[in-house]
């Protein structure tokens, strides 16, 4: 859990570091920092579920065969 929090803390330094520096405003700044991982979370929320639909797994499976294909002509 240590780990997760110094990782969290270390993504809202840096959202808020990287958008000040684009900005040069606190105000927006201090906005990302707090909108983008809400954003983020719900997101992840619908990709997670997504990602065991049928038709996601199908196109994974798909994807791996076809970088497979492209390895055994490279090689």
């Amino acid at each position: 859990m240590t780990k997760t929090l110094s990782f969290g803390v270390m993504h809202l330094i840096t959202a808020f570091s990287v958008t000040y520096a684009l900005t040069g405003s606190v105000a927006v700044a201090g906005a990302v920092t707090f909108v983008e991982p809400l954003a983020n979370t719900v997101l992840h929320y619908f990709f997670d579920k997504y990602w065991d639909h049928p038709r996601a797994q199908a196109f994974r499976g798909r994807w791996r065969a076809g970088g497979a294909r492209h390895a055994q002509q490279a090689g």
